[in-house]
């Protein structure tokens, strides 16, 4: 579940952290992570940035969230569609892409929206945003009902880790698997590559 104002960041960049410490472990340079061949980074910069900004203008009831929803998840998947298509040389990516597809096919069934499980916010203390997902505060989350369709890729997961507590659904253990993945895999490339013999044709 997104916080007022943005996305799962804490969670994200803890997975870009875990893959940068696989790649280290695998033998992986810092110079080797600084190449990482991320391309049209800007489609995935601007889909995090897109999804945030929406969740921050509907919880302060600039947007209607019956019009920034279906606009979020289509420009979203949009951007972040194009950043895939290219880079199918990163295998980790299609986690990502697993990711993104699962929170779209829930939040598509449930009329723009994604169910968030109240009992899984009192597990984590997070009770108190229940009245405002009976609400829909921002663009994206409502309260999950018997109503709500494919409940099981909703946001049913509660998540406590080091003081971080959130509820999160399948679809962003993916897109976190897949972070990881891209990095490690992204550096382990440009290794590769750095490795290579030179050659350099002489022939005249």
């Amino acid at each position: 579940m997104e916080r007022p104002g943005g996305i799962l960041t804490t969670l994200y960049l803890t997975s870009a952290l875990v893959g940068i410490i696989l790649a280290l472990a695998f033998r992986a340079s810092l110079r080797d992570l600084a190449h990482l061949e991320l391309r049209a980074a800007w489609a995935f910069i601007g889909a995090a940035l897109l999804e945030g900004g929406l969740a921050f203008a509907t919880s302060r009831g600039l947007i209607a969230p019956e019009i920034a929803g279906p606009i979020a998840k289509t420009l979203v998947v949009g951007l972040v569609g194009y950043g895939l298509w290219a880079n199918t040389h990163l295998r980790g990516l299609w986690f990502v892409g697993l990711g993104l597809f699962c929170n779209a096919l829930v939040i598509f069934a449930n009329k723009g929206h994604m169910p968030v499980s109240a009992e899984a916010l009192y597990k984590v203390g997070m009770e108190a945003y229940i009245p405002k997902l009976q609400q829909q505060y921002d663009a994206v989350h409502t309260l999950l009902s018997e109503s709500s369709r494919l409940w099981f890729l909703a946001d049913v997961i509660p998540v406590q880790v080091l003081g971080y507590t959130n509820v999160i659904s399948l679809g962003d253990v993916y897109l976190m698997v897949g972070i990881a993945l891209t990095i490690l895999d992204g550096a382990l490339e440009a290794k590769r590559k750095a490795q290579e013999p030179l050659e350099i044709d002489l022939r005249f």
